[in-house]
């Protein structure tokens, strides 16, 4: 663990820092949503996600999930002499992807060759990730409502635990596909996407304490 700025400059000078598969030395280069960082010589991996109060969380990772990340489709564009490219939230561009993504896809990305190994097609009964508002970090299989207006298309969500609890009407630009069905693709944080309220989790500590004590 890093105590100092001092520390840290150091560490990635040595070059022992990788974000998404390249090493980094600037100690102010910054990192989002679903980036991984992996520290070689220690062997340890993790990756930037939300957990269920919104917040970023560094979240431990194994060797073999470190080697992909997940990419929302933001922008597909014809470019120069016809060739087709695909623009990710992460601002990569892919040259010549799938004619089957379209925009709001996620592409399963191998961070050694930079390559389009599988995509999840947005679609009704996916597994979702929200990153708008209140509804950061929350995990949801997703289902559309009838009557949405095309400009702003409409999803409702129900949360992942059976029978489902939690419902919550978001907009498409707030969904992030992780998974098909009701399975994700990358490892979740303590919590795997479902909030508590606050008298849950209340209930939850005292019945812990109850069990230790």
């Amino acid at each position: 663990m890093f105590l100092t700025g001092d520390e840290v400059k150091k560490i990635c000078m040595q070059r022992f820092i990788k974000i998404d598969g390249k090493v980094r030395t600037d100690i102010t280069y910054p990192t989002g949503f679903m980036d991984v960082i992996s520290i070689e010589k220690t062997g340890e991996h993790f990756r930037l996600i939300y957990d269920v109060k919104g917040r970023f969380t560094v979240h431990r990772i194994t060797a073999e999930e470190a080697k992909y990340k997940l990419c929302k489709v933001k922008k597909i564009i014809i470019g120069t002499k016809g060739i087709p490219h695909l623009v990710t939230h992460d601002a990569r561009t892919i040259r010549y992807p799938d004619p089957l993504i379209k925009v709001n896809d996620t592409v399963r990305i191998d961070l050694e060759t930079g390559k389009i190994t599988e995509f999840i097609k947005f679609d009704t009964a996916t597994c979702d990730g929200k990153l708008g508002r209140c509804q950061i970090g929350f995990v949801s299989v997703s289902s559309t409502q009838p009557g949405a207006p095309p400009p702003a298309p409409s999803t409702w969500c129900t949360g992942q635990e059976t029978p489902p609890r939690h419902h919550l009407h978001t907009r498409l630009s707030n969904i992030f596909v992780i998974g098909k069905g009701n399975k994700p693709w990358v490892s979740l944080p303590r919590g795997k996407g479902i909030r508590l309220t606050i008298a849950e989790e209340r209930d939850k500590r005292i019945a812990a304490k109850a069990t230790s004590g």
